[in-house]
């Protein structure tokens, strides 16, 4: 078994993919999945052939028909071999310190210590923006020892643990049947919740490990791709309404921890909406306020009557402007977009 399998997807990547790949080369015995996501702009299933080719013991080139994001991660995890896998996007990159991080990784695994979830520090590496922003963890999570929920301390908006800075065990993302939908964005925010149900121990190695790339104007995370396409961001948030049942999660923190989370994501969805400016979408944001109420009111109460749900649901033209002012103001403060 390896330690790690990082697990690159990519699609129509040749520009820059192989700054991704050459980044997860680390002096431990790791492997490199890199999946072509039918790619047919370019020759990017060449380049990962290259690297197959070129280190047989380390990359495997997989190429499968096109099916977005999330497809690739359900192959990613089908496929891996390591311990655990670390997803990076073939636009982003990992630091220098990967050694550093991979070798803190080697001795605790060979000294019998396996925790469920690796947890680590990431940059905005925003191309608008100098100052690079990092998410660290230290504020909440103690660095450098074993912990379980009941070690960590409540979260802040902001900074919440997304894709890349997770590593999970193998064994528990397969354990948690996770099943990411096809030819869908934002998937990641799934990714970064359902498996958690089976998360009991953590450990944060407080290193500026993952390089995310952001501000491209075609990127899957700007504000106008983002509403354009809202549909998909409405599929992933009632999957992630329907997946876990958080009434049935004994854990205090756990459950509330993954009730702000799926707050946000809500949050995030709503405020899409009204950025819109489009009916169809304040409507589709009414329907979606009204299925969580069906489904579980007292998730409804928690989560309608907390600020942010204030805030997504103030009535007429107006409340709907003091919301966008809202979040263009936490935007700013978390440069999220």
């Amino acid at each position: 078994m390896k330690l790690i399998t990082f697990v690159i997807p990519c699609f129509n990547s040749s520009e820059y993919m192989k700054k991704c790949i050459e980044s997860c080369f680390c002096d431990k015995d790791c492997e490199i999945l890199i999946v072509d996501d039918g790619s047919m702009k370019d020759n990017t299933y060449e380049i990962a052939k290259e690297y197959e080719t070129k280190y047989p013991n380390i990359c495997r080139a997989i190429h499968k028909e096109n099916g977005g994001h999330g497809s690739v991660l359900n192959v990613g995890i089908k496929e891996a071999k390591g311990k655990y896998i670390k997803i990076v996007d073939s636009d982003d990159w990992l630091d220098k310190k990967l050694d550093l991080f991979v070798n803190k990784v080697a001795e605790l695994v060979n000294s019998g210590v396996e925790p469920d979830l690796f947890i680590s520090n990431f940059i905005y590496d925003k191309v608008s923006e100098k100052h690079k922003k990092v998410m660290q963890y230290r504020k909440t999570i103690v660095s450098e020892k074993l912990l379980t929920w009941d070690d960590i301390n409540k979260f802040k908006v902001g900074n919440y643990l997304l894709m890349h800075s997770l590593m999970y065990k193998t064994e528990v993302l397969k354990k948690s049947k996770l099943v990411l939908p096809e030819k869908t964005f934002y998937v990641d925010n799934i990714y970064a919740y359902k498996p958690l149900e089976y998360v009991n121990t953590f450990y944060y190695i407080d290193i500026d490990l993952y390089h995310y790339y952001i501000g491209r104007s075609d990127q899957s995370v700007n504000e106008k791709v983002m509403i354009g396409r809202l549909e998909q961001q409405y599929k992933v948030t009632y999957k992630m309404i329907d997946d876990v049942d958080l009434t049935s999660i004994e854990i205090i923190n756990k459950r509330e921890y993954m009730l702000n989370y799926l707050s946000i994501v809500i949050t995030i969805t709503s405020i899409l909406s009204i950025r819109s400016h489009d009916k169809m979408w304040l409507d589709k944001k009414n329907e979606l306020w009204r299925y969580i109420k069906n489904k579980d009111y007292l998730l409804y109460k928690r989560l309608r009557y907390s600020l942010l749900g204030i805030f997504m649901n103030l009535p007429t033209a107006l409340g709907r402007k003091i919301s966008e002012i809202g979040y263009k103001i936490a935007n700013k403060i978390y440069g999220f977009n």
